[in-house]
């Protein structure tokens, strides 16, 4: 009896393993994952305790049963991470050979770009061309202020890296910070591009924006077979 009852706790114990090393790396294991497992392991578990006839093999079969739901659930969600990370990675290439045609400073910040704006519900491709209009991609960033390439706070914010700017500028603009909330929050790209530069400042700058955000779009990535 000991020893049927130690195979079946760790008959279960590897099924938990494999399934949270089936999970997508970028995802955060499901949560029925492991205490869903572990009620199946307490129901299933007390069984030989109390009816000793049941077989090695049925037990193992109502295991398998059990947890092919969670398997397949679990196989579905990370298909749908690559996924999403596959389209990341195909807007980052765009950011990037844009500023690298070009020569431009903030080339290699594509990625940060994409997921801030995923993060804040922007546009992928606001920020980059926010840089190029405003500093040409970094090469005319704010001389009198770190690392502002987009002309934040008419030049009199100093910003750690570009990684920093790049944070607080989708911050802003997805109306995620309280002091600025009312002029970005809710608002469409027009409008949050009307409150970053009013029309009565420069009356084409949504124009001359969504025009570079068009071209990065349109941007072809060219790409090395090893």
């Amino acid at each position: 009896m000991c020893k049927e009852f130690l195979f079946l706790w760790l008959h279960v114990r590897r099924i938990d393993e494999n399934i949270l090393l089936r999970s997508s790396p970028g995802a955060q294991p499901g949560t029925m994952s492991s205490t869903t497992l572990y009620s199946i392991t307490k129901s299933f578990i007390i069984v030989p305790l109390v009816a000793t006839a049941v077989s090695m093999n049925a037990f193992t079969a109502s295991i398998n049963t059990a947890i092919a739901p969670i398997i397949s659930n679990q196989t579905v969600v990370s298909q749908e991470d690559a996924k999403l990370q596959l389209e990341r990675e195909e807007k980052a290439a765009k950011i990037d050979a844009y500023f690298t045609k070009y020569n431009m400073p903030l080339a290699g910040t594509g990625m940060k770009m994409v997921t801030e704006a995923e993060k804040h519900g922007i546009d992928w491709n606001l920020i980059p061309a926010l840089a190029i209009r405003e500093s040409t991609g970094g090469k005319h960033a704010c001389k009198s202020v770190t690392y502002s390439p987009f002309g934040f706070g008419s030049c009199k914010i100093n910003f750690k890296s570009w990684d920093h700017a790049i944070e607080i500028v989708a911050t802003n603009l997805g109306g995620n910070n309280p002091r600025t909330a009312k002029a970005y929050g809710g608002k469409t790209l027009r409008g949050k591009l009307n409150a970053y530069n009013p029309p009565s400042i420069v009356p084409t700058y949504a124009d001359e924006v969504i025009a570079i955000m068009n071209k990065i779009d349109n941007t072809t990535v060219v790409t090395t077979e090893a």
